[in-house]
């Protein structure tokens, strides 16, 4: 009898066990799986960048394949609605064939703005994973957080950090660039109107001189 209450408690350890590593390897999966696409998502979100425009990317899979891919435009486009999220959210959507994307998870470079956290809740879509947050405008958690809200018909699950200081340091350099490029186009710009200034002053002492000495010629 004992023995079989020990048995029945090995089985139980060892079922357990198992469980725990069929727990450990979905999640280093889907870690990896996190990984993959949130490259995918850098990769858009450089595209932006080559534009001049701050660099944001995102991507929408279903059943493991890439199906909506998005950058922001917002400048180029002289659009509020061409960030992103939106973007990719309208290409999966005409994927699917239907508004709703209950089966999907959007991958995006920054925390999500008002506009698109509302946008995703709208389409039903499960999971958000992001790279880094956005302390000034994000959605998600930074400021409000509107894709768990439990006042809303749907909620969504959020995953963050996923290669968190690649996307950082992308937004750093854009914008450490951004400063360094206004400098000198506001130097050059001075430089310019101190040419002209001083181009004036001397047409002007030329134009006193003619009227001074008519005769002699003013170079």
């Amino acid at each position: 009898m004992g023995r079989s209450a020990e048995e029945r408690a090995a089985r139980r350890e060892l079922k357990a066990e198992l469980q725990r590593q069929q727990m450990e390897e979905q999640m280093e999966l889907q870690r990896v799986l996190d990984e993959k696409f949130m490259k995918e998502a850098i990769r858009q979100a450089k595209k932006a960048g080559k534009l001049g425009e701050v660099p944001i990317g995102c991507v929408i899979v279903y059943e493991d394949q890439i199906i909506g891919r998005g950058y922001n435009r917002r400048n180029t486009d002289k659009s509020t609605l061409s960030h992103a999220e939106i973007t990719a959210i309208k290409r999966a959507s005409k994927v699917m064939g239907d508004w709703r994307l209950e089966d999907c998870t959007l991958y995006v470079t920054l925390e999500p703005c008002q506009m698109c956290s509302g946008a995703i809740v709208q389409a039903r879509i499960p999971r958000v994973v992001m790279g880094c947050r956005n302390p000034k405008a994000g959605c998600a958690g930074s400021i409000l957080n509107l894709l768990q809200m439990p006042e809303f018909n749907h909620q969504v699950e959020i995953t963050e950090g996923v290669r968190g200081e690649e996307c950082s340091l992308m937004l750093k350099q854009f914008f450490k660039d951004l400063r360094k490029r206004l400098k000198a186009e506001k130097t050059e710009k001075l430089r310019e109107e101190e040419m002209k200034t001083e181009k004036g002053r001397i047409e002007i002492k030329a134009e006193k001189d003619r009227d001074k000495f008519p005769h002699m010629i003013v170079k």
